[in-house]
């Protein structure tokens, strides 16, 4: 089986490499007629929604599933033609086989690191759905999981790859509206409730030990496992890391900051839902960044969340705004996109309307497999995004402004914030892990 880590190991990851910030791109010597071998794990609607764009990919295989409910697998084996041997409950039986190129990572956000530095660590490239970690700390372990065994991680961020959304991210750096120096983002939705529910049995055919893995062990709730999970701290990251994290990426990405802010404020809460779930439903998140602390450097990302309204800007519930000196862009990756000068004048520009390009994205991590691509939304770019999400959340919870050190990735003055950079992972699979 799979080498798993300690948990002090874990923790202790590639202490050589930790100022090391790029990745190192795959010399995988496949030409693009080989054929590329791919394992799902996790098996539920997302997981086999981005295995299906895999097999859109010209000699692209889905050759094992893995996932800890037996019906999901059955289903998912079905699906995609995969016999028995091959349909598994336990991750590291897909990482120990040696025909497996890739692995697609579509479990609960608290598995998505770990099983992404396993999958590394095991020689495969993966795609990991976002977000790629459940905190900070972690996704700095996967980017250094990657660059230490050099291979290659996806992040489940599609708008890196969609056409309309890189053509304008060219020309906000072109200058078009000026410098950018405010960009505006929003996630406004409405959601359901997940009702109030208690402890009950483990449900026939789940390994719901495996299903908890690195979290705390908790008992059973139908309403914090399989679609309930995003909402609880042990295990989600809420709905900013859930759906809003695609506009904050492109927003990012947009506003060009390559690092990470020095200081978060937020304010939020259950404004609407009477239910189970403990992240917010109204959030308003201030991410600033200093740059050299002159004038003309410093950048503001705003994120705004309601997840109770169907009224949102633009007649669209995912977008941003950019403020440069000279004019203003709107996008969203529902496929808008409208520039106005300094004077509110709408200015005509050539990017085509497009939608979040799913196949595009998975597309582009297999020809980077094959060596044909640069990828484009490496572990890094990821991380970055992610801990934006992770800061907010901490901020939020906590109800006060974050002081962050971009280096040391950590809180700066306030421990009981620090605490919430990383987590305690718990005994799994036997000994103390660090997954």
């Amino acid at each position: 089986m799979a080498t798993i880590p300690t948990r002090r190991e874990f923790l202790e990851l590639s202490s050589a490499g930790v100022a090391a910030l790029g990745l190192v791109q795959a010399a995988a010597g496949q030409s693009a007629n080989d054929k590329l071998r791919v394992g799902l794990i996790g098996c539920g609607g997302r997981g086999t929604g981005v295995a299906g764009y895999f097999k859109k990919i010209p000699n692209v295989d889905i050759v094992s599933i893995c996932d800890v409910d037996e019906a999901r697998r059955a289903k998912a084996a079905q699906t995609f033609g995969i016999e028995s041997s091959r349909a598994v409950g336990d991750l590291r039986k897909i990482l120990d086989d040696k025909s497996v190129d890739a692995v697609i990572v579509a479990t609960p956000d608290h598995w998505h690191s770990p099983a992404g530095i396993l999958a590394c660590q095991a020689g495969k490239h993966a795609y990991v759905e976002k977000p790629i970690s459940h905190n900070v700390r972690e996704g700095r372990l996967l980017v250094e999981a990657a660059h230490r065994n050099k291979t290659l991680v996806q992040h489940g961020t599609q708008v890196r790859s969609t056409s309309m959304m890189i053509e304008a991210v060219k020309l906000l750096r072109s200058g078009l509206i000026g410098d950018v120096l405010v960009a505006k983002c929003w996630n406004i939705q409405r959601r359901r409730g997940i009702g109030h529910d208690k402890p009950s049995s483990v449900p026939a055919g789940l390994d719901y030990d495996t299903w908890l893995g690195p979290a705390p062990q908790v008992a059973y709730q139908k309403n914090r496992c399989h679609d309930g999970w995003h909402w609880w701290y042990d295990f989600g990251t809420g709905d900013l890391g859930n759906d809003g994290i695609h506009d904050v990426d492109y927003t990012r990405w947009g506003l060009g900051v390559e690092t990470h802010p020095s200081k978060i404020s937020a304010s939020g809460g259950k404004f609407f839902f009477d239910d189970d779930q403990q992240f917010p439903d109204t959030q308003q998140v201030a991410f600033e960044y200093p740059g050299d602390g002159k004038p003309g450097s410093k950048r503001m990302l705003i994120f705004e969340m309601r997840l109770w309204s169907s009224n949102y800007p633009h007649n669209t519930d995912s977008g941003a705004e950019f403020y440069g000196t000279k004019g203003q862009m709107h996008l969203s990756r529902r496929g808008k996109i409208e520039v106005r000068d300094d004077r509110n004048a709408v200015v005509e520009v050539s990017p085509k309307p497009k939608s979040q390009d799913d196949v595009a994205h998975v597309g582009n991590f297999c020809d980077a497999i094959r060596g044909g691509a640069k990828i484009n939304a490496d572990a890094l770019t990821g991380h970055l995004t992610a801990s934006l999400c992770h800061l907010g959340n901490i901020a939020t919870r906590l109800g006060r402004s974050l002081t962050f050190d971009p280096q040391t990735e950590q809180i700066v003055g306030d421990n009981e914030a620090n605490a919430l950079v990383s987590r305690m992972y718990r005994e799994h699979w036997g000994t103390p892990r660090g997954v």
